[in-house]
């Protein structure tokens, strides 16, 4: 992986070349010289194409188009749409805050003229396009600012606003089109045009604008908007282990017995992970050594006086066998503006981060990166300023989330740019897709109301979304085929790949009901059974701007991402839009008998002491295993390339594509001997992340309820059954692509070119 303070190639036309080689001497390119001659020839030809590329990069940073034309009238304003909490409401409204309320740390996202947009995509295809001549040339933080950012007169125009409202502007970003301010909710409204009001939303508190921010006109074609103006934070995906689960019988217990299982249980730990999914033997003692992921956060992990904050991450390791590897931990608040967000109660989600990544990558380093909640994410603030640092990380990544109806059109915007800039300067960016099937509006619910919603968090086409799945071996009444009657060392006993369904908990999930020996879904919801939204998300893309008429409900002027050019394999629906999720692992939390392990020793926020056997540890599921599990992998294939990735689907979607074992159904995980040994990935086809459902204030959406049913199905449609959604040969929502056979991965994932020298990529 190459830093920002390495040389990288700029952007420049090809054409470039030929003058460049004329502005040296002949004598000194010719062959017939001296070794010695020749090499200082190669230095001074480097110097010439240098002092062009540079040139031509300065070139086009001045080149850029000003987008602001006009004096800013105040009288004259433009409206921001689609950027007001559907909390916002008169019901839950408890008046304005105080104008002197300190509001810290807010982003305005600037806009780049379409000529510019279009180049900068263009650029980050090219990254990642065997073809390009820029395939692996990622560029620095200062490069994407000067190449691709706004126009330094509009940035400077904007500041000089800014500080005209009384905002001091604390920091423009290398990227070039977001600044960071701080003022006052009464400047705030004095400028923006909208309230600052507390709010009482199901007995918590919470500050957030009325109404959606207005700006100067002659400043809108220059800014996409205010990133957020409330204190709404996304939830981690962490899911605990459900007390109601399927009974094993008198299935041998070679892992624990638990009461959060209610029967046998058959718990996953590093040693499972490992032999399920095939991670490479011939990485063995170098898995990930001197790569790096970073954890994205908004809590430290737990600490005290006398408990160091990495001594969970040492219990884990050491009880599991991966002491021995090289490998480091270390807990950041990077950059600008980034405050120590202390334990905050999501301590639990950051150490399973940070446990089950080391568990993919034992080798790999670990940096836990988090800030205080502020105005944003606490995480986002984290990431920001760690892509303008050296050295980069291989991979981030981030299990929280929010519906994609929920944050407004500048938040999603502002999403889609974070990760665009992780990809141009190599970073893979994997995020959890959710836990509640495809109603990420209706998460930790009984039943769904809001309808079909994707995790805005992951439905960027710049991101990974990494979905989720359990174990066959329960319903197929074949757990002892699966499973050692004894553990081994360190507490493995799985004995090869397991055949998986998509996770989900809920009563509408098909082999669920036929267990439970009801005929329908339908029928066993309406029994009051399994009445829960926990699930393995996916969806399509459908709120990414956009302003829903129905708070929190897909409709109005909302739309998709558009379907990125890698989102293109047998299964995917030719609906025009960006699809989640791309791939799955994994992440039940035991209603089938199979969840996580990890060590949390957080008495006060639920966690348990890491003590004797990890049957008494704390235990769980959820898409937030599966993400950071992803990241981790990703170490190991850049491991083998030595080089960065950048956005990762170009390369799982093109494998899978290129797999005829995928393609014909050999690599399908319900196979009579399981997928082929040469397969990249393991087709789910069995099963369903369907969840129940009701109206919303008498109104269906995306709802199949019978009259007389008190619990429906999450549906496509509101007048027949389409299920939302099941599995199907290829990729399909419930698990995208599959999961991974690591070793076939790591063999298969491709080098950057040959003539990318050092100092080039």
């Amino acid at each position: 992986m190459k830093t920002q303070t390495q040389p990288q190639l700029p952007e420049f036309p090809i054409n470039s070349l030929p003058q460049a080689m004329n502005a040296v001497p002949p004598r000194l390119i010719e062959w017939k010289i001296p070794m010695k001659r020749r090499l200082e020839s190669l230095g001074l030809l480097l110097s010439a194409l240098a002092f062009v590329f540079t040139f031509n990069t300065a070139s086009h940073a001045e080149a850029k188009r000003q987008l602001i034309t006009q004096g800013i009238d105040q009288s004259r304003l433009v409206t921001l749409a689609g950027n007001t909490r559907p909390e916002a409401t008169a019901a839950n409204d408890r008046g304005r805050v105080p104008d002197d309320f300190a509001m810290s740390r807010m982003l305005l996202l600037l806009r780049r003229p379409p000529e510019l947009e279009a180049a900068f995509a263009k650029r980050l295809k090219d990254l990642h396009d065997p073809a390009s001549p820029n395939y692996y040339r990622w560029l620095t933080a200062t490069q994407v600012g000067q190449m691709y950012g706004s126009a330094p007169q509009d940035v400077s125009t904007i500041e000089t606003w800014l500080r005209s409202q009384g905002f001091t502007v604390d920091t423009v970003y290398d990227n070039g089109i977001v600044i960071a301010f701080s003022g006052t909710a009464g400047q705030v409204s004095e400028a923006f045009h909208t309230e600052i009001h507390q709010l009482d939303v199901q007995g918590e508190h919470h500050i957030a604008n009325m109404s959606d921010p207005k700006i100067p006109e002659a400043l809108a074609p220059a800014v996409v908007g205010v990133v957020s103006l409330n204190d709404f934070m996304p939830h981690p995906m962490l899911t605990a282990v459900k007390p109601q689960t399927v009974d094993l019988g008198s299935s041998p217990s070679p892992d624990y017995t638990t009461a959060g299982c209610g029967s046998d249980c058959y718990l996953v730990v590093p040693s499972d992970l490992s032999t399920i999914y095939n991670f490479p033997p011939h990485l063995t003692g170098r898995m990930g050594e001197n790569r790096t992921v970073v954890l994205i956060e908004d809590t430290d992990v737990y600490s005290t006086s006398t408990h160091r904050y990495d001594a969970d991450w040492q219990t884990f390791r050491k009880a599991f066998g991966l002491s021995s590897y090289p490998a480091s931990f270390r807990q950041v608040h990077p950059g600008p503006g980034c405050l120590d967000p202390g334990i905050n109660g999501a301590d639990g989600e950051a150490i399973l981060d940070v446990e089950w990544a080391t568990a993919a990558a034992p080798a790999a380093n670990m940096k836990l990166a988090a800030c205080k909640d502020v105005l944003l994410f606490g995480g986002f603030l984290a990431l920001q300023n760690i892509l303008q640092e050296a050295p980069l990380p291989d991979a981030v990544s981030i299990s929280y989330g929010e519906a994609e109806t929920d944050i407004g059109a500048t938040y999603n915007a502002y999403i889609n740019s974070l990760y665009s800039y992780a990809s141009a300067v190599g970073v893979s960016v994997y995020v959890a897709a959710g836990d509640s099937g495809a109603a990420l509006n209706d998460d930790h619910q009984s039943y769904a109301s809001y309808g079909i919603n994707v995790n805005a968090f992951a439905s960027t086409p710049n991101n990974v979304a990494v979905g989720g799945t359990d174990f066959e071996d329960t319903y197929l009444n074949q757990n002892s085929t699966y499973w050692n009657a004894t553990n081994n060392t360190y507490y493995g006993s799985a004995t090869s790949y397991i055949p998986e369904i998509p996770w989900n908990d809920s009563c509408a999930g098909a082999l669920l009901a036929l267990y439970h020996g009801y005929s329908s879904p339908l029928q066993f919801c309406n029994t009051g059974q399994y009445l829960y939204t926990a699930a393995g998300s996916g969806g399509p893309s459908a709120c990414a701007t956009g302003t829903p008429s129905t708070l929190g409900v897909v409709g109005g002027t909302c739309a998709g991402y558009p379907k990125p050019d890698f989102q293109s394999l047998s299964g995917v629906p030719n609906d025009g839009v960006r699809d989640l999720p791309d791939v799955s692992l994994f992440a039940a939390n035991g209603v089938w008998g199979h969840y996580y392990v990890y060590c949390f020793s957080d008495p006060k926020h639920g966690g348990s002491p890491c003590t004797g056997l990890p049957s008494t540890w704390s235990g769980g599921g959820g898409t937030s295993f599966a993400s950071p599990i992803w990241a981790g992998i990703q170490a190991l294939l850049n491991q083998k390339i030595k080089s960065s990735s950048g956005n990762p689907n170009y390369n799982l979607y093109s494998i899978a594509n290129t797999d005829g074992l995928y393609l014909n159904g050999d690599c399908n995980s319900d196979s009579l001997n399981g997928p082929r040994n040469t397969c990249n990935f393991n087709d789910v086809t069995q099963g369903d992340m369907d969840v129940p459902c009701r109206a919303l204030n008498g109104v269906l959406h995306n709802c199949y309820l019978p009259s007389g049913e008190t619990n429906g199905l999450l549906s496509t449609s509101n007048s027949s059954l389409l299920p939302a959604y099941g599995t199907t040969t290829g990729w399909d929502f419930a698990t995208g692509i599959g999961t991974v056979n690591v070793q076939n991965l790591v063999t298969n994932w491709p080098p950057p070119p040959a003539t990318c020298a050092p100092y080039v990529c």
